[in-house]
């Protein structure tokens, strides 16, 4: 099969019609001997079909037990003189005596063929086809050198061996049959061109069709290596995944290609995303290098669109692969009301499919701090978990938060929902999506890191020692080099107690890997039952700090310990690391209940207790992708009301005729430009009797016969999910708490949260339900007592 670098493909050209797979057993072979190889096959089969009916009962006679009367063993007629090499089928002789008997039964050829003497000419065609299947799959098996290929072949051969016994069709046992994986490769691209390009005009649009289609056609003809092979190129990997999918990949793509007796499917419709992320990275830069070495053998109108459109393709679409929050992967991506469909004959058939406002990582910046960061390549590792190693992960699209997610109805807000969807278009366009330097002031301090995690030059792990189940290597070589990493950058710890705490079964550690040693990381205890964990060590190997890795590694943290339910950090920080965690959104201000902590968490004399709480809404290893695709879209949307205001009007005439006051609003473009007349309803200055007003209205509020639903906080058990659907959650008493801490310095702030609590109500709740109709009633009464009060005008 291939070798460790990866099989050449055969094609002169990047994304021609027809490229030929090498065959199986080829060991890596250009595409012309491949098809040297399968055309050679079809040959034989031609050509065996063509000949006389004795001669393929003697063909068939080689693989049919005998029918003689008595016990008969026989599985295969053998001849009494047979050649010294195996015979060719253009050499054999004319006659065929159905009379000579059989080297190991002694019966006759046709007591072994009688049961084939009344099949049709169809049939035994079919039959002979699995024969010539059989005799190359024997040839295979003795070529091939890697073992797990070998013993695919060998199985593939007994069961076309048994086909022809029991003159069946082949069929694959296995527990699970094609499609392995929804959606699919195909779909997936299917879905990324809608969801990137739907908004080109027609003629863009077509070059991206045709990019995708070339993209397709390589995978369903790419080589994949061996599992041996990709331990040698990625020896920190878990390949059990890995070999699990090349073996569905030889027996369902490769080898029917050249055995067409077996079930042939094409490896985009039956494998999906999991398959892709395996072989994207080798594949894009195989065809990459590829395409510099023959353009000058590319014909002159497949040039720009192989050298030039390509190689953005395939970077535009290496985003979606390996983001944990595209949403081309989910199954409910539907078609959007702004983007067109893409026409069936593009990529295969494209359902239709929405623009969904999910963002995907951007440029990168630099973080100078004492801590690490860490980025995985985040693929479970099932031999570390099961020796008490738990691999972080992010919230993918299919866990229930985001499904929950796609299915609730948005919050419409005074933008049009067509306007966004508009500018999401050009947002999601490379071309106007400007570079970020990796040192400019705009950059997130994690994005280097981030596009060193995608690539995988890092992961992390969460390990800990056992001390009920066997050691494993790995994992201990790991604790030694986190103990290491701590000793050399907090030296006030005396190393003892490092290692204490780094080997303590109580402890787990998020371990940073890059080039397969370890670089930092972040050792923690956690506290389920006071619902926080305590941060012991943090730190980084001084030689790769200032590239992102601190805040990458606390973010992954923050997404381990949501996907575990734990939503607070404490931690004693030095001087040295007080402005690190202050990025990190620690604060000295602590919100868990001292009583929860006191006697847990371990003191350090002369350090600070500082606190972070965590919001589980938030995806923290690509926020700072999301808040910039913000930034992006209220630019652009502030850009074309520029446009749309810069009109010029004529000056204003009515003071000549002696006018001395017009309304502002009766003034030509003043409305256009968003400006609307203030309400009539007064803002309190004296910030006592601003307070005495709110607090009035609120404790009326909360007497209201309607207010019952909106006194507390939702809890979870009461109302499943309302914490993924409800982003912003706000209640009666919270309001009371931020009124007492004098929160609300304008009216406008209590009247915003009064409306969220109607607006979350509303949002989670059918029509038809009472609590739905306790936030209209109570929103009446509210806004009847703002009236009362003079807030707003009547």
């Amino acid at each position: 099969m291939a070798d460790s670098a990866g099989i050449q493909q055969g094609s002169p050209a990047i994304g021609a019609a027809g490229l030929v797979p090498a065959a199986p057993g080829a060991g890596g072979t250009e595409g012309s001997g491949a098809a040297g190889g399968s055309a050679r096959i079809v040959a034989k089969k031609a050509q065996l079909r063509s000949s006389p009916r004795p001669k393929k009962l003697e063909k068939l006679g080689i693989y049919s037990s005998c029918k003689a009367e008595g016990p008969c063993k026989c599985n295969g007629w053998k001849s009494q003189n047979p050649p010294p090499t195996p015979p060719q089928t253009d050499q054999q002789t004319n006659t065929v005596n159905l009379q000579e008997p059989c080297r190991s039964c002694s019966h006759t050829l046709g007591d072994h063929v009688s049961h084939l003497e009344n099949i049709s000419e169809e049939e035994m065609n079919r039959l002979l086809g699995v024969v010539l299947d059989v005799e190359y799959l024997y040839t295979c098996v003795h070529k091939e050198e890697d073992a797990d290929t070998k013993q695919v072949y060998f199985s593939l051969f007994k069961l076309l061996r048994k086909s022809i016994l029991q003159m069946g069709k082949p069929m694959l046992e296995a527990q699970e049959s094609p499609p392995f994986e929804k959606p699919s490769i195909e779909q997936g691209v299917n879905n990324f061109v809608q969801y990137k390009f739907s908004h080109l005009p027609s003629k863009e649009r077509q070059t991206i069709m045709e990019l995708a289609k070339m993209f397709l056609n390589q995978i369903n003809y790419w080589q994949l290596e061996t599992p041996s092979q990709r331990r040698q190129r990625v020896p920190n990997e878990e390949t059990a995944g890995y070999k699990v999918n090349y073996t569905r990949w030889l027996c369902y793509c490769n080898v029917p290609q050249f055995c067409d007796s077996l079930p042939r499917y094409e490896t985009t419709q039956i494998f999906g995303r999991t398959l892709l992320r395996s072989v994207f990275t080798i594949m894009r830069k195989q065809l990459l290098e590829q395409a510099r070495q023959e353009k000058d053998k590319l014909p002159p109108e497949k040039r720009t669109l192989i050298l030039t459109h390509f190689p953005k393709f395939l970077s535009m679409l290496e985003e979606e692969v390996y983001s944990h929050s595209s949403p081309i992967w989910s199954l409910e991506f539907l078609a959007g009301t702004t983007g067109g469909q893409i026409p069936v004959q593009t990529v295969i058939s494209a359902p239709p499919v929405t623009r969904s406002l999910y963002y995907s990582a951007s440029p990168v910046s630099v973080e100078p701090s004492t801590c690490g960061s860490v980025s995985p390549a985040r693929k479970p590792n099932p031999t570390l978990e099961s020796n008490p190693v738990v691999v972080g992960e992010k919230r993918k699209a299919s866990e229930p938060l985001h499904h929950e997610e796609n299915k609730r109805p948005r919050v419409m807000g005074d933008i049009p929902m067509d306007l966004i969807n508009e500018v999401m278009a050009t947002i999601t366009d490379p071309a106007t999506i400007p570079e970020t330097s990796l040192l400019s002031a705009h950059s997130a301090r994690d994005e280097a890191a981030r596009l060193e995690e995608r690539r995988g030059v890092i992961e992390f792990h969460v390990i800990g020692n056992s001390l009920n189940q066997k050691p494993n290597k790995r994992i201990l070589m790991w604790l030694v080099g986190l103990q290491n990493v701590f000793s050399h950058q907090l030296p006030r710890m005396p190393k003892e107690y490092i290692t204490r705490l780094v080997f303590d079964p109580k402890h787990k550690t998020l371990s940073l890997i890059k080039d397969g040693r370890v670089i930092g990381g972040i050792c923690f205890r956690m506290f389920p039952s006071q619902g926080f964990t305590e941060i012991v060590f943090c730190a980084v190997t001084s030689n790769e700090q200032v590239k992102g890795y601190g805040t990458h590694l606390m973010n992954h943290l923050k997404e381990y310990h949501i996907k575990h339910e734990i939503l607070n950090f404490l931690t004693y920080a030095d001087e040295y690391a007080i402005g690190y965690f202050k990025k990190q959104g620690f604060s000295k201000d602590i919100k868990v209940p001292k009583s929860k902590y006191v006697g847990y968490i371990k003191d350090y004399e002369g350090a600070t207790l500082m606190g972070c709480e965590l919001n589980p809404s938030i995806p923290y290893t690509e926020f700072s992708v999301i808040i910039k695709k913000q930034k992006e879209i209220i630019k652009k949307l502030i850009e074309r009301k520029q446009a749309q205001i810069r009109k010029v009007y004529p000056g204003l005439s009515c003071f000549k005729d002696g006018v001395r006051q017009i309304p502002i609003e009766s003034i030509p473009g003043i409305r256009e430009t968003g400006w609307k007349p203030a309400g009539k309803g007064k803002e309190l200055k004296d910030p006592e009797q601003l307070y005495t007003t709110l607090k009035s209205i609120l404790q009326h509020v909360k007497s209201h016969q309607n207010a019952w639903p909106f006194m507390e906080p939702v809890k979870k058990t009461e109302a499943p999910g309302y914490y993924q659907v409800i982003r912003f959650p706000m209640d009666l008493k919270t309001m009371s708490e931020r009124l007492k801490s004098r929160y609300y310095t304008t009216r406008k702030l209590f009247m915003a949260d009064m409306q969220r609590i109607f607006t979350n109500c509303r949002e989670y709740n059918p029509p038809e339900s009472e609590y739905y109709k306790c936030a209209n009633l109570l929103e009446k009464f509210f806004y009847g007592k703002i009236k009362e009060a003079g807030l707003i005008e009547k």
